[in-house]
């Protein structure tokens, strides 16, 4: 995330720190719950801008990392004294479906992670949403948006090659946690943008034919040369596309804020309860 070509993170950070106290005003006191929170990094603006404000704050974060919540915790109570923390070491629908009662409820969904998942995916989030949230709670989301090739393609195939070991280190976990036999120097690191889905695709591509045992799963696989294992996507939006869906499911746009260049968009919503009628 912190490679020069990765323009996501710094420009949605950039959004936050300009307009976090635009979000305060609207939302007010609330319980901050927070999807796939990890270190919290940019959720620090917000409770920068409520420690400012002599607000006391309570955070409900949700991660599948039980060590990453811990040590978050730890880091955070230290900085924002008036931080009530109580995490959650699940997945996302059961976290949503753990979440404590409060009177008004932030749920921030921050980095463009929706662009991890596939449409169908994304609508079973937002229905888990709307049975989760009550009338009156808010949705905070970042989107990363379409935007030209020539800057989609670099951000996942950087030039120091991080990406391209963050994706080969899933043959590792997969030796070390399934017994299996992959030899990652015969495959590479294959990312592009598949235009017809508006989604950037990361690949391990096998350079040899090959056939790899995976001990715990009982199993073979065979593959030709220059096949594919397909690792990850990152789907980009069309604005409008997402406010549908949310209003389809109950949510009303309150703000949006986005960039000069209009690369990044975070958006604003209110569950109502209310779906439009045609």
């Amino acid at each position: 995330c912190q490679q020069p070509e990765y323009y996501l993170t710094r420009t949605e950070a950039m959004i936050l720190r300009d307009h976090v106290a635009d979000v305060v005003d609207v939302v007010g006191n609330c319980t901050v719950v927070e999807l796939g929170s990890g270190s919290a990094v940019k959720t620090r603006l917000l409770f920068d801008e409520y420690q400012r404000r002599e607000q006391a704050l309570h955070y409900v974060p949700i991660d599948i990392s039980a060590s990453m919540l811990e040590e978050s915790a730890r880091t955070l109570t230290t900085i924002y004294p008036r931080l009530q923390i109580d995490g959650l070491a699940t997945d996302y629908w059961h976290g949503l479906a753990a979440l404590p009662h409060a009177h008004t409820r932030l749920v921030l969904f921050l980095g463009s992670n929706l662009g991890n998942f596939t449409l169908a995916e994304q609508d079973q989030l937002f229905t888990q949403l709307a049975r989760t949230l009550q009338r009156g709670d808010y949705f905070l989301i970042g989107l990363d948006l379409r935007k030209p090739i020539a800057v989609l393609e670099p951000a996942y195939n950087d030039a120091a090659g991080v990406t391209a070991a963050f994706n080969l280190n899933l043959l590792q976990r997969m030796n070390r946690e399934l017994g299996a036999r992959f030899d990652a120097s015969t495959f590479a690191h294959h990312a592009f943008y598949n235009m017809d889905q508006h989604q950037v695709e990361m690949h391990l591509r096998s350079t040899v034919a090959q056939e790899v045992r995976i001990s715990a799963l009982e199993m073979r696989v065979a593959f030709d040369a220059g096949e594919t294992i397909h690792t990850e996507i990152s789907r980009k939006f069309e604005p409008a596309e997402v406010r549908a869906q949310l209003a389809s499911h109950g949510f009303t746009p309150r703000a949006q804020w986005a960039d000069a260049r209009e690369w990044f968009l975070v958006s604003l919503f209110q569950y109502t309860g209310a779906a439009p009628t045609a």
